[in-house]
C-alpha cells in the first residue's frame, strides 16, 4: 500500500489515495499511526473519489475512531492534491471543493509567483446547539440553553474549575481561556478527564488557550483520540469563535501552537478560514496487513 506521510504545524497525518471502502480502514489506522510499531501519526486520511464533490476525505484517529472534521487533515489532504496535479493548474487563484463527514468544504489555492501554493480551508460555521455538539447540559442547570449557555459553562476536574467554551466545528470542541502560560497547564493529567467527562456523550476535544494579543492567542490541544498533538486545525478554529465572541480578538487572529502558527478568520456569522503551513515528509509502501 502506497502512502504520503503529511504534516500541517507539526499536526501528522498517513495519507492514503484509494477507492477501497471496504477495508478495515479503523484497524488499519491503529496500526499505521503508531509511533513505535508503525509510521507513526495523528490520523490517517484518505483521499477517494466523490459523486459530490471534486474529492472526498475519511479521516480515522489513532484509536480507530472516525473523526467527523479535520482542519489540519483536510489542508494536508489539498496540499497532497496540488503536488500530484489532480486538478488543472489555471495559476493565481483556484478553489476545489471535498466531502468529508461533515459536509462539503470549499479549499482556496492561492499561486504566487516564485512562491509555494498558498492553502485555505473553510471548516464550515461555528454550531452552539446542544444536539449539535452534542453536550448533555439540563435546561435547569442554566436556564435558557443557548449560545450564552456555551460560554464558560463551568465544571470541575481533579480539583481544577474549568469555565469551557463549548462549540462544535464539525467536532466537539471545549476551550480553557486562562492568564497563566499555557505550557504550565497540566494537560496530560486533565485533558483525558475533560475529553471523557460525562457531559460529552462523544468525547471531546480540550483547547487550553492564553490571549498574549488581539492578533495572537497561545494554545495546547487535548484530541479526542488522539492525545496531546502540536496542533490542530478545528481546535485553532474553535479557539478563534470563542474569543470573537468573548470580543478579545477581531476577525483575523494568530493561533499558535506548539508545532507552528495557524491563522484563523472568522467575521462573527459566517464560515471559518483555516491557514497555515503544510508539507510532504515522506513517501512509502506499508507492507504490513491490518
Amino acid at each position: 500500500m502506497d502512502f504520503t506521510k503529511l504534516e500541517g504545524a507539526g499536526n501528522d497525518f498517513v495519507l492514503v489515495e484509494t477507492s477501497d471502502t471496504h477495508r478495515d480502514w479503523s484497524r488499519l489506522a491503529i496500526a499505521v499511526c503508531n509511533r513505535h510499531f508503525g509510521i507513526g501519526a495523528d490520523g490517517l486520511l484518505l483521499l477517494l473519489p466523490s459523486e459530490a464533490a471534486d474529492f472526498r476525505m475519511c479521516m480515522f484517529n489513532p484509536d480507530g475512531s472516525e473523526a467527523e472534521a479535520c482542519g489540519n487533515g483536510l489542508r494536508c489532504l489539498v496540499k497532497y492534491v496540488i503536488s500530484k496535479k489532480l486538478l488543472a493548474d489555471e495559476g493565481g487563484q483556484e478553489s476545489f471543493f471535498i466531502e468529508t463527514k461533515d459536509g462539503i468544504r470549499r479549499a482556496i489555492v492561492n499561486r504566487p509567483a516564485e512562491r509555494r501554493p498558498n492553502i485555505q480551508v473553510s471548516m464550515g460555521t461555528p454550531r452552539f446547539k446542544t444536539g449539535e455538539i452534542p453536550v448533555v447540559i439540563e435546561e435547569s442547570d442554566r436556564g435558557l440553553v443557548d449560545i450564552t449557555s456555551m460560554l464558560n459553562y463551568t465544571i470541575t476536574v481533579d480539583g481544577w474549575t474549568l469555565p469551557l467554551n463549548l462549540v462544535s466545528m464539525g467536532n466537539p470542541h471545549a476551550v480553557y481561556f486562562t492568564e497563566q502560560p499555557v505550557v504550565n497547564f497540566p494537560l496530560a493529567r486533565i485533558g483525558p478527564e475533560v475529553e471523557q467527562h460525562g457531559i460529552f456523550p462523544h468525547r471531546v476535544n480540550f483547547e487550553v488557550a492564553r490571549l498574549t494579543s488581539r492578533q495572537q492567542i497561545d494554545a495546547r490541544v487535548w484530541e479526542r483520540g488522539a492525545g496531546e498533538t502540536l496542533a490542530c486545525g478545528t481546535g485553532a478554529c474553535a479557539i478563534a469563535v470563542a474569543a470573537r465572541l468573548h470580543g478579545l480578538i477581531d476577525s483575523t487572529v494568530a493561533i499558535k501552537l506548539p508545532g507552528g502558527i495557524l491563522n484563523v478568520e472568522w467575521d462573527g456569522t459566517g464560515e471559518v478560514l483555516l491557514g497555515g503551513p503544510t508539507e510532504i515528509v515522506f513517501t512509502g509502501q506499508w507492507p504490513g496487513e491490518a
